[in-house]
């Protein structure tokens, strides 16, 4: 079935390697620095980065330059495809959006870059999805109605053992930070409005994970859903909480448990979780 629509992602996304090529989809490369060595994060290891980040090395993220995009949607342009739908990391969190209007300017045929307001596998369910339809042949407006309603219906919630490098990297306040190291209360954080919001606090990191999971499954309502959880240095903790997810949502469709992108595990630090629910259905 020909293809109308190419999708284009970013490595935020957290979209496993063998879907992405089952799918098409492509991935632009954000960028990290840790010391003065700059890289594509898909090169940066997480036992490399935790050390380097528990020694106080600087580390410092950056969004693709646009000429990383433009090749892509010169790819696919190439291909024939009738429009390419760029789906990004919030606005809020980076300027990956930025650097991708840039290089959509320059190509001959439709690019719609979207601001998704989410990241991790936030953003990857309602990635994937979109690819579906446009695998299946949809039309570019039948792709764009998939992807919305799944940014719509999709939660992004974090924990943190703590709040120190979301607050140097200035995605959450000083305030708030100091807060958080004050009684062991650890928050549950979401995605709101494409930036970091405080959502609920407990005391220590298994009354914060369950009240992260009771918020997760309020959320993911009775129909189907895909569940995904992912870590930085966090394996056991990761799996205990999907486990706990898996157990209390009737409709279960796609499982993904995960090391979370070098990107992400820069700004959140080890220890970190991030949990996503994303609604298969309207």
């Amino acid at each position: 079935m020909r293809r109308r629509v190419a999708i284009v992602t970013d490595s935020t996304a957290s979209v496993p390697l063998d879907v992405a090529d089952r799918l098409a989809i492509s991935i632009v490369q954000l960028e990290l620095t840790v010391g003065d060595e700059q890289n594509d994060e898909r090169r940066v290891l997480h036992p490399q980065m935790a050390e380097a980040m528990r020694n106080n090395v600087p580390v410092a993220t950056n969004p693709p330059p646009p000429p990383a995009f433009y090749w892509n949607y010169a790819d696919a342009a190439a291909s024939g495809v009738e429009a390419i739908i760029s789906i990004h990391i919030s606005e809020g969190l980076s300027q990956t959006c930025q650097s991708a209007r840039i290089a959509a300017a320059e190509i001959g045929v439709p690019v719609y870059v979207v601001d998704a307001r989410l990241t991790g596998l936030s953003l990857g369910f309602p990635v994937i999805a979109a690819a579906e339809a446009a695998a299946a042949g949809a039309t570019p407006h039948s792709v764009m109605n998939v992807l919305e309603h799944r940014l719509r219906s999709t939660t992004q919630l974090l924990y943190v053992d703590t709040l120190e490098h979301l607050q140097r990297s200035g995605r959450i306040g000083r305030a708030q930070a100091w807060v958080g190291e004050a009684l062991s209360i650890k928050p549950v954080l979401i995605m709101k409005d494409g930036v970091i919001d405080q959502l609920h606090k407990a005391i220590g990191p298994e009354r914060a994970l369950r009240k992260a999971v009771m918020t997760a499954v309020e959320r993911a309502g009775q129909g189907p859903v895909d569940v995904g959880v992912e870590h930085f240095e966090a394996a056991d903790r990761a799996k205990q909480v999907l486990d706990a997810l898996c157990s209390q949502l009737p409709q279960v469709r796609r499982v993904t448990l995960e090391e979370t992108t070098a990107i992400i595990g820069a700004h959140t630090g080890p220890g970190a979780l991030g949990i996503a629910v994303s609604p298969a259905s309207p």
